[in-house]
């Protein structure tokens, strides 16, 4: 998500010394990078002194080139490859098939008995030396695990790369893995989000329709809502991070109606109410069209200029989510009322019941 970054986390730049760099978080990178330039290195230093005298045993001289040229022409078409089949299957599966390829090619190299095996060999050899290869754009200095990401399309063809191979975020309190289709809302539209915009879910077509016929506008922003909780507590204690969002000139106008007539800006979900309000604080408090990346923190000591209310999932007091919730109600009375829902049988997380939560 390198767009979602902020310009001041863009121009932070983290310097570590040589024992810094040699010892943890880095040394794994750092062996990986040296395995794959030791591989060539390796590579070419036998071929230039040993491998003539060696083919020469199984009659092999005069094709002694093609063992140079047939490892170079795989180690070229595996790193082309290894961003898609990357993107297609996750790191580890293509990082152990090159691994794999790379091991047999150099037994099928030690011990062919004729130069069309060892050829053979030495492509394989080639495939899984340039399977080997990965690139890390850039590094947060928030965690090791938050890094900036580069892909090899962008536009339609990169969404549909996405979809093709994606899955949703996973929960561990589920029984049965999510499907995409058990995560879209009916409001989805540009896969901008990371994760489902939860509070969404329970808006039905039909409940959509009754709310209209009983007065009640609706109108919508897109936003690129960012994880909950990722398992690693410096990122978790880094949320929320700067999102995306676009506010739509139409949804403005229906909000400033809205305003003037003394009605209510409802948000549904914690990441509307941060993009519309991180929307107005770029233009001073006034909500205009456009679209923008919000880093804007709400809390109790934050006063909120666009969002009256919103309805939003039952969150735990440790979430950013609760913390927000507090620009809206007392911390007491968020305290109280989350010990009703446990008491009542409430549900929690991302699949979990609604609440409505209005300012005063």
């Amino acid at each position: 998500m390198a767009d979602m970054v902020s310009d001041a986390e863009k121009d932070t730049e983290t310097f570590v010394s040589w024992r810094e760099f040699l010892g943890s978080p880095y040394a794994a990178s750092l062996a990986l990078v040296c395995l794959a330039v030791w591989l060539h290195a390796a590579d070419s230093l036998i071929v230039a002194t040993m491998l003539p005298a060696i083919v020469a045993e199984i009659g092999g001289i005069a094709l002694v080139g093609w063992s140079v040229s047939l490892y170079e022409i795989g180690s070229i078409v595996a790193g082309a490859a290894s961003a898609l089949l990357t993107l297609r299957f996750g790191l580890r599966a293509p990082m152990s098939m090159a691994a794999a390829l790379f091991g047999v090619g150099c037994i099928l190299s030690a011990v062919s008995p004729t130069m069309p095996l060892l050829l053979a060999g030495r492509a394989l050899q080639g495939i899984g030396g340039g399977g080997l290869v990965a690139e890390i754009r850039g590094r947060t200095p928030v965690s090791a695990r938050l890094v900036e990401l580069t892909f090899d399309r962008d536009g339609a063809a990169l969404w549909e790369a996405l979809y093709r191979v994606g899955r949703p975020v996973q929960y561990s309190h589920l029984e049965e893995d999510l499907e995409l289709w058990s995560v879209q809302t009916l409001f989805a539209g540009r896969p901008w989000a990371a994760e489902m915009p939860s509070a969404g879910r329970p808006l039905s077509w039909r409940l959509v329709q009754r709310l209209r016929s009983r007065g009640v506008g609706l109108v919508s922003i897109t936003h690129a809502a960012g994880l909950s909780a990722t398992g690693d507590p410096a990122i978790d204690a880094a949320l929320p991070l700067p999102e995306r969002y676009e506010v739509p000139s139409s949804t403005v106008q229906a909000i400033r109606d809205t305003k003037q007539m003394g009605g209510r800006v409802i948000a549904v979900g914690t990441t509307v109410t941060r993009a519309l309000e991180g929307a107005a604080a770029a233009h001073g408090g006034r909500l205009e069209p456009g679209a923008g990346v919000t880093d804007l923190v709400l809390d109790a000591h934050f006063e909120p200029r666009i969002v009256d209310g919103l309805l939003t999932g039952m969150h735990e007091p440790t979430e950013s989510h609760y913390r927000l919730l507090e620009a809206f109600v007392e911390r007491t009375v968020l305290d109280s009322a989350v010990a009703h829902a446990i008491e009542a049988g409430y549900r929690t997380h991302e699949f979990g019941d609604c609440t409505l939560v209005l300012t005063e």
